[in-house]
This record gives structure tokens, C-alpha cells and sequence, in this order.
């Protein structure tokens, strides 16, 4: 399947011919993969990934981030090739600030490592901050249990959202936090991107989390991997509680559903 789409549109995000090889070429475990996100203008993309454990969603992140860099093909974030200076932040699911700083200092340490001047990267720091939710907690050590782990993840997001607010990668963030708080920051992560209009790439298991967050979803299959689904969300771009119980939104859970089930049986 080809991620591909001919339009006037900026790429933001491209794959290209991607694969991986960690025995020298004798096997692959990514092959062929092609992935393209556009930058819709005042709106921004969230894309979901799914696919079955070990099929390549979180090495795709990882790509971006720059964090890993694939055996062949080219990654590029707005037709330049990914770089140590050119390149997206990551929010993980094992919590990632840093435990002896605070949470301001935390959010603010991508704009640190820009030469940022303290009061500018702190005022900027404090509107994500507030944006988040944690205003009154600034001055807190970023650690558990001084925090919980909502609050922990909150932090991560504001930290890559002032560091870089074009691009939002996301690696099951929410899959080690209760169903309250999970349920909390699925709405907290809409309200930011309706606000923001960033780039979202976010990797769940979660289906019926996948359809309330993502504008479009694409499937992996494995071994080797690449994509093969591709589905549009055509739910309201406004979304809350109720949408879930809305008839599209139980259909798009069940097609999704189906989908994956199919993709399953390609191994």
C-alpha cells in the first residue's frame, strides 16, 4: 500500500522505501514502507498506528524522532532530512521527565537546549504548563509520586509541545494510567490539538481510542512489515463523550476492528 497522496498540499512527515535489518539484509523486519502526512493548514493531522505488537509502529516513531535510523530509505520532516538539529520529539509511555528537575524546568529544557534565555523559555514554559493543567505544580520535582501519572505525562506533552509544536509523537502514552485518567488526557489531547494544530503520530492498541483521536488511521501488518490499511475517521473534528456513543463511531470501532483482524491473518 502506498501512504502516498497527490496533492498541493506541504509534506510534513515522508517515509520513503524504508527498511530495516538488524543481521545485514539475510532478514528483514520493515521492508518497502512508504509513509506520507501533508500539513493540512489551521488544522494540523492526527494520525493513529496500530498494528499487531512487534510489527514496527514504535521503530516508526522512532525514525522521526531520530532517534533510530533505518538500514535503507530516506526520512524527512518537511522534505529535509531528518538531523540532530532537524528533527520531531517523542512522548513514551514509561514516563521521561527528568526526576531531580522541576516540572517548569522540564517543560522548558528543549528551549534550554536552544540557547533560549531562562525568563523567556520559563514565561513560555508556564502557558503549556497552565495549558496542561498543572499550573500550581511548576515548582514540583518531576517524579513519581510526587506526581501522579496523568501529571507525569502531562508534563512530557507540554515539554514536546514548546519544543517543537509542528510534530507530536506519541508511543502509547496513556497505556500504563487508569481508565479515569486515561479517558482525561484523550480529552486534553484533542483540546491541544484543535488549539495547537500540530502534526499528531500517536501508537495504541486501544481501538475504540485510536477512532475518538485520530482523523485517519493506518494499519501495519508484520513480517515484514509495512502498511496496509489506511481509514479515514469522518467523525467531527470536535469531539467529547458523546461521541462515542455515536452509531459512526461504534461502525468506524467495528471496521477498524475487522480490519485488524485481516491484517492478523497476513502474519
Amino acid at each position: 500500500m502506498q501512504n502516498f497522496t497527490d496533492t498541493n498540499l506541504q509534506n510534513i512527515i515522508e517515509l520513503r522505501n524504508i527498511g530495516q535489518s538488524y543481521d545485514g539484509g539475510q532478514n528483514w523486519i520493515i521492508k518497502g514502507l512508504d509513509f506520507l502526512i501533508e500539513d493540512k493548514p489551521n488544522q494540523g493531522q492526527f494520525v493513529v498506528i496500530l498494528g499487531m505488537s512487534g510489527c514496527g509502529k514504535s521503530t516508526i516513531l522512532r525514525y522521526i524522532a531520530g532517534l533510530q535510523q533505518p538500514t535503507e530509505g530516506e526520512v524527512k520532516i518537511k522534505d529535509t532530512l531528518i538531523s540532530d538539529k532537524h528533527r520531531a520529539s517523542m512522548v513514551f509511555q514509561k514516563y521521561s521527565s527528568l526526576p531531580w528537575m522541576s516540572v517548569l524546568d522540564n517543560v522548558a529544557l528543549g528551549l534550554q537546549f536552544q540557547n533560549v534565555s531562562k525568563q523567556e523559555r520559563h514565561e513560555k514554559a508556564m502557558e503549556l504548563i497552565e495549558m496542561v493543567g498543572l499550573a500550581g505544580h511548576e515548582h514540583k520535582y518531576a517524579q513519581y509520586p510526587t506526581l501522579s501519572g496523568g501529571q507525569l505525562q502531562r508534563v512530557a506533552i507540554a515539554r514536546s509541545l514548546l519544543a517543537n509544536p509542528e510534530i507530536l509523537l506519541m508511543d502509547e502514552p496513556f497505556g500504563a494510567l487508569d481508565i479515569n485518567t486515561r479517558l482525561q488526557m484523550q480529552d486534553l489531547l484533542t483540546s491541544i490539538w484543535r488549539k495547537f494544530h500540530p502534526t499528531i503520530i500517536f501508537v495504541t492498541h486501544d481501538i475504540p481510542e485510536a477512532v475518538y483521536l485520530a482523523d485517519d488511521i493506518y494499519i501495519m501488518k508484520s513480517a515484514p512489515s509495512k502498511f496496509v490499511e489506511h481509514i479515514h475517521v469522518d467523525l467531527p473534528l470536535k469531539r467529547d463523550r458523546f461521541t462515542k456513543r455515536d452509531p459512526r463511531f461504534i461502525e468506524l470501532v467495528h471496521q477498524v476492528e475487522d480490519k485488524m483482524l485481516s491484517v492478523a491473518e497476513l502474519g
